[in-house]
């Protein structure tokens, strides 16, 4: 069944109402995962910005240059530091103490000063492969947005240029697709959504590893 598309402040209304929902498990860490330029950044920031809520990237947590193994890069779904991000960020929220991490910059290959975060009573985590099983459990909400492939393409066209939308083309967008078969992760999340073009929001990143 085709997923319908919503606007910005519906698909926003859509995640708010599935949290109100699941009030009795705050604090509640919600995972927004889902294909490459479908509007994660956008929705996540949008979300901030409504509601309140804190986000945290993870695109933040790209594998750093020594530890892009050829068996890591053959696993779905691992060119992100996912050990990482639970020890530094999912831990710490769950266990109700702050969390303290240092973001990959992908443009110097380098982590770069810490952020702290503090506890809240919704977190959201957002990007692809941010609902990798090892991560599953620590979030009480999955989010799952999707787009049409051919539309996809035009967006990563526009944002990224055309060397960006080669690499995308050629080794993000197969990564992303055989995390996704390998997990059926669209079938299991609770909540998808396919998003009309997003707007532009500030702090949003689209970034490239290398």
């Amino acid at each position: 069944m085709k997923t319908p598309t919503l606007d910005l402040e519906a698909a926003a209304q859509a995640v708010t109402e599935a949290v109100e929902r699941r009030a009795g498990q705050a604090p509640l860490r919600v995972a927004i995962d889902g294909r490459c330029a479908a509007g994660k950044s956008t929705l996540a920031a949008y979300l901030q910005r409504r509601n309140g809520w804190p986000v945290v990237h993870m695109d933040h947590f790209f594998l750093r240059p020594e530890q892009r193994s050829p068996e890591r890069l053959a696993e779905p779904g691992g060119n992100v530091d996912r050990e990482r991000f639970w020890e530094e960020v999912l831990l710490p929220l769950q266990e109700g103490r702050a969390a303290v991490y240092r973001p990959f910059d992908c443009r110097s290959q380098s982590l770069r000063e810490s952020l702290r975060l503090d506890p809240a009573p919704v977190v959201l985590a957002e990007g692809s492969y941010s609902c990798h099983p090892a991560l599953w459990e620590a979030y009480g909400l999955h989010v799952f947005l999707t787009v049409d492939p051919e539309e996809q393409l035009r967006r990563i066209a526009a944002r990224n240029g055309p060397e960006g939308l080669k690499a995308f083309r050629d080794r993000w967008i197969p990564m992303e697709e055989r995390y996704f078969e390998a997990f059926s992760l669209a079938e299991r999340c609770e909540l998808v959504l396919a998003l009309a073009e997003p707007d532009c929001v500030p702090g949003a990143p689209s970034a490239i590893p290398s």
